[in-house]
């Protein structure tokens, strides 16, 4: 199937965004050789900085084949940039409404006509503290099994080391360095002939998130941990343990339930 043209919305847009791109970060792009030349297909990519789109989005559209993003619904409602991001052919998603699945369907089509659409499979920055790839959502695993179109892992460093995960001021200087290294096609061949159950979209997933953290580690020359951050476990743990200085307090004698937990946390570490 063949690729579709880049349209001028994205020649326009990167015709804006380039220069500054080019003038605030150095490039050392890899694997550009593992983007399909032609046909549809996905490209997972870890998220760890809110510049990282601009910038992956700059990596791809040197390839020749432009990514269609997954972007909020809001953003296509608001004046110029909402005419860019339409333009562009990124891709609405509409939370916690009756048109949820709409940006699944969507995906779904543009991978059928050619296109690459482009998953941050986490679903928004990392939260793990040293920016290793988190658990990720289905939706990537999803569309790759629906459509049986290959999965291309991405990794990307250094617009974080630009602007930090929830921040608000980037360290422009010293000059940072964008590094991408996009591998290998991920098999899910095993999975094709499978119910699409929780079970196995979960397990496609991991197995999608194990290759996009490989990447990573050719990058950063280490090793990730090897469990992913899980965001839930840990909204988990930290109501436990929550609950348990709160129990902690209201068996303390007054006036003493300020002192004790911290004085238990001292002495099990």
């Amino acid at each position: 199937m063949p690729r579709r043209r880049i349209g001028f919305w994205y020649r326009f847009a990167a015709v804006i965004c380039k220069p500054p791109l080019v003038v605030l970060i150095k490039r050392d792009w890899r694997g550009m050789e593992n983007i399909p030349a032609d046909g549809g297909f996905i490209t997972a990519v870890n998220h760890n900085s809110h510049v990282d789109p601009f910038a992956y989005a700059h990596y791809q559209y040197n390839t020749g084949r432009v990514p269609r993003f997954l972007a909020k619904s809001g953003l296509f409602k608001k004046g110029f940039v909402g005419a860019a991001m339409r333009g562009t052919g990124q891709i609405p998603v509409y939370r916690e409404s009756t048109d949820a699945l709409s940006a699944f369907r969507a995906a779904i089509d543009a991978v059928e006509r050619g296109e690459c659409v482009a998953f941050y499979p986490e679903g928004t920055l990392t939260r793990d503290p040293d920016g290793w790839p988190m658990t990720a959502k289905t939706g990537a695993a999803r569309v790759a099994l629906q459509t049986k179109c290959p999965v291309i892992p991405v990794a990307q460093w250094g617009c974080n080391e630009l602007l930090p995960p929830y921040a608000k001021k980037p360290h422009l200087l010293p000059r940072k360095t964008h590094h991408v290294l996009a591998g290998p096609p991920v098999d899910l061949s095993r999975f094709y002939d499978k119910e699409m159950t929780a079970e196995v979209l979960k397990e496609a997933t991991e197995v999608i998130m194990a290759a996009v953290t490989r990447q990573l580690e050719e990058i950063r020359g280490e090793k990730a941990p090897a469990t992913p951050y899980d965001p839930r476990r840990e909204r988990i743990e930290q109501r436990r343990r929550t609950q348990a200085q709160t129990r902690r307090g209201e068996r303390a004698p007054d006036g003493q339930h300020d002192e004790q937990p911290q004085q238990a946390e001292g002495q099990s570490t």
